[in-house]
C-alpha cells in the first residue's frame, strides 16, 4: 500500500461493507443447528417449487393462444415485475431511513476520511440488499419458468445477471433520494413514523389498484365484448416510462419473443438509466446528506401536562381485576403510541375489503348458475380461506405479544405480579378483536353467497373453534421463539418461530376442514336433492364435528400451557 496516498482514498467500498458482511455471515452462524437450516431449505424449495409450477403452467396456456401467447407472455412478466417494483420502492424507502440516518456506526463513519461518495455507495448497496432479497428469490423460480418454458440458451442468463441489478438500483435510489428530502424537512425520528405510514398507503393504493385491474380477466378473453376491448386491458398499466417494462422486454429479447427479437434497446436503456439515477443520487447525497444528517440527531420532543385518557382507558375495564385492568389498558396504550403497528390496520382494512370483494365478483349469480350445492360447497371452502387469513393476522398482532415485552420484563420480575396473568391478558386482548372480525367476515361472505341455514350456522361455530386456536398457537410459539432484542413486531413475526407458527396453522387448519368435508358434504348433496336427513349423516356430522372440537381443544390447551411454562420459566 502506498504510504503518501491520502486514506479517504485508500479506503474502498468494499471496506465499507466488509464489517456488515462479517456480521450478516456471524448471524447466520448463530441462527441455529443443521435441523432449521433443512426446514428452512426445504420450505423455500417448496415454495419455489409451487412458485415455479404455476408461472409455467401459464406460459404453456400463453403459448398455446396463436398470435397472443408472446404478447401475453411479455404481459405477465411486465405486471410481476410492476408489482416488485412498488414494493421495492417502498421497501427502500423505509430501509433508507435507518441505512443512512439512524444507524449506530453513521457518527463514526462521519468523522472519518471517508469520502462521501463512498459512504453513500456503500450505504446504498446495503439499502438495497437488504430491500431486495426476498423479491430476487421469488424471481429465480419465475425466470427459470421462463426460461424453459422459452428454451432459453446462455444469452438469456447473462442479460438476466445485467438486467435484474439494474432494475433493483432504480427503486433503491429512487426510494433512498425521497428518505433524504424527508429528513431535511422532519426530524429522522418523526421521519420514521411519516415514512411508515407513507408506506402503509402506498402499499394499499398498489393492491386496490391490481385488485380493480382484474387481471384474472386476461385469461379469459371470451369475457370481452371484442378484440378492441381485450387489446385494450392488455396496454392497461403499460407505460414506456415504467422500468419494469423495460426489464420485461431485455429479459425476454434473447428468448426468441417474437416481436422483441433480440432488441438491445431495452436492456440499454435499463442500464443507463440506472447508471445516470446512481449519480443523480450521489449528486443530490452531497447536497443535502450533511443537513439531514445533522437534523437527524435532533432528540425527540416532550409533551407536557397529564391527559385524562388513561384513567378513561382504565374506567371502561372497571369490571376486571386491578392487574388485568392496568396490562389490557397498557396493552392498547402501547398499540396506538407504536405508528408502525396501528398503522397495519389500514393495510389490513384493505386486505379484508378486497377479500370480500373477491367473494362477491365470483362468477355465481352472473352467467351460468351454480347449483345450490356448488354455492355451499364454496362457503365451506371459504372456512379455510377466511382461517388462513386470520393466522396471517394473528402472526402479525399475537405472536410478537410476548417478545415485545422484553425492554419491560425485568421491570415486570421485580414486581409482586403474576407472570401467567401477563399471558392471559395478552391472549385475550388479541383474541376479542380477531374473534369479531372472524364472526364478520363469515357471517358476512355467507350473505353474499346466499348459504343455507345449517351452512351458516355450521360456519360460525368453526370460525369460532379456529380462532380460539389460531390465536393459542400464535400466543405459544410468541413465546417459545421470543426475540427480546428488537422492538419491531414486524421483524418478530418473520422469523424461524413465525415460519413455523404458519406452518402449525396452516396444519390445524387443513385438518379441520378435511374432518367436517365428508359428513358436511353428504348433508349438503341429500337437501340440494330434497332427500330427508338420515341418522347415519347426523352422526357422521356429530363425529366430524367431534373430531374438530378434539383438535380444536389440543390447539388450545398444549400452546397455551407452554407459554405458560416458558414464562415461570422466565419468573424465575
Amino acid at each position: 500500500m502506498n504510504q503518501n496516498r491520502p486514506v479517504a482514498s485508500v479506503v474502498s467500498v468494499v471496506h465499507l461493507l466488509a464489517p456488515k458482511y462479517r456480521m450478516a455471515r456471524r448471524r447466520a452462524e448463530q441462527s441455529g443447528g443443521r435441523g432449521r437450516v433443512l426446514l428452512m431449505s426445504s420450505v423455500g424449495l417448496i415454495f419455489w417449487l409451487m412458485l415455479f409450477a404455476i408461472v409455467f403452467r401459464m406460459l404453456r396456456y400463453f403459448k398455446a393462444t396463436p398470435g397472443l401467447g408472446d404478447v401475453l407472455a411479455v404481459k405477465l412478466l411486465g405486471v410481476i415485475l410492476l408489482a416488485f417494483l412498488s414494493v421495492l420502492l417502498l421497501s427502500n424507502i423505509i430501509t433508507a431511513l435507518s441505512a443512512f440516518f439512524l444507524a449506530s456506526d453513521l457518527e463514526l463513519l462521519q468523522a472519518a476520511p471517508v469520502e462521501s461518495v463512498k459512504i453513500y455507495l456503500a450505504r446504498l448497496i446495503e439499502t438495497m440488499m437488504q430491500s431486495s432479497w426476498m423479491v430476487v428469490l421469488v424471481l429465480i423460480p419465475v425466470l427459470s419458468a421462463y426460461a424453459i418454458s422459452f428454451k432459453a440458451g446462455p444469452s438469456f442468463f447473462l442479460v438476466s445477471f445485467i438486467a435484474v441489478p439494474a432494475y433493483l438500483v432504480l427503486p433503491a435510489v429512487v426510494g433512498t433520494a425521497m428518505t433524504l428530502v424527508l429528513v431535511n424537512v422532519f426530524p429522522a425520528r418523526r421521519a420514521r413514523d411519516l415514512l411508515a405510514l407513507i408506506a402503509l398507503f402506498g402499499a394499499t393504493g398498489v393492491i386496490l389498484m391490481f385488485r380493480l385491474l382484474r387481471p384474472e380477466q386476461l385469461v379469459r378473453p371470451e369475457g370481452f365484448r371484442d378484440l378492441v376491448d381485450f387489446v385494450a386491458a392488455l396496454n392497461t398499466p403499460s407505460s414506456v416510462w415504467l422500468p419494469s417494462e423495460w426489464a420485461a422486454e431485455a429479459l425476454l429479447a434473447p428468448v426468441g419473443v417474437r416481436y422483441l427479437a433480440g432488441d438491445l434497446f431495452p436492456l440499454l436503456l435499463l442500464v443507463t438509466t440506472a447508471a445516470a439515477f446512481i449519480v443523480l443520487g450521489a449528486w443530490l447525497h452531497e447536497r443535502l446528506y450533511r443537513e439531514g444528517f445533522s437534523r437527524a440527531q435532533e432528540g425527540a420532543e416532550l409533551k407536557h401536562g397529564v391527559s385524562s385518557k388513561p384513567a378513561l382507558l382504565e374506567r371502561s375495564f372497571s369490571v376486571l381485576p386491578p392487574t388485568a385492568r392496568s396490562l389490557v389498558a397498557k396493552d392498547i396504550r402501547t398499540f396506538f403510541r407504536d405508528t408502525t403497528q396501528w398503522s397495519q390496520l389500514i393495510l389490513l382494512a384493505v386486505l379484508v375489503v378486497i377479500y370480500v370483494y373477491n367473494i362477491k365478483v365470483l362468477p355465481i349469480w352472473s352467467g351460468e348458475q351454480l347449483s345450490f350445492l356448488m354455492i355451499n360447497i364454496v362457503s365451506f371452502l371459504n372456512l379455510g380461506l377466511a382461517g388462513f387469513v386470520l393466522a396471517a393476522i394473528a402472526a402479525r398482532f399475537i405472536f410478537p405479544a410476548i417478545s415485545l415485552e422484553g425492554r419491560t420484563l425485568w421491570l415486570l420480575r421485580s414486581s409482586p405480579l403474576d407472570l401467567r396473568s401477563l399471558l392471559w391478558c395478552k391472549y385475550w386482548v388479541g383474541i376479542a378483536p380477531l374473534l369479531i372480525l372472524a364472526v364478520s367476515l363469515t357471517v358476512g361472505t355467507n350473505l353474499i353467497l346466499r348459504v343455507d341455514s345449517i351452512m351458516m350456522v355450521l360456519s360460525i361455530i368453526t370460525i369460532v373453534m379456529m380462532t380460539f386456536a389460531i390465536a393459542s398457537i400464535a400466543l405459544g410459539y410468541g413465546a417459545v421463539f421470543p426475540r427480546f432484542e428488537t422492538d419491531n413486531a414486524a421483524d418478530i413475526s418473520t422469523g424461524f418461530g413465525g415460519m413455523i407458527f404458519m406452518m402449525s396453522a396452516i396444519g390445524y387448519l387443513v385438518a379441520v376442514v378435511a374432518l367436517e368435508a365428508w359428513p358436511v358434504y353428504s348433508i349438503l348433496r341429500s337437501r340440494s336433492e330434497g332427500l330427508p336427513l338420515t341418522s347415519a349423516q347426523l352422526t357422521a356430522l356429530g363425529v366430524g364435528l367431534g373430531l374438530a372440537l378434539l383438535v380444536t381443544t389440543i390447539a388450545i390447551v398444549i400452546p397455551l400451557r407452554e407459554a405458560r411454562r416458558r414464562i415461570e420459566v422466565l419468573d424465575h
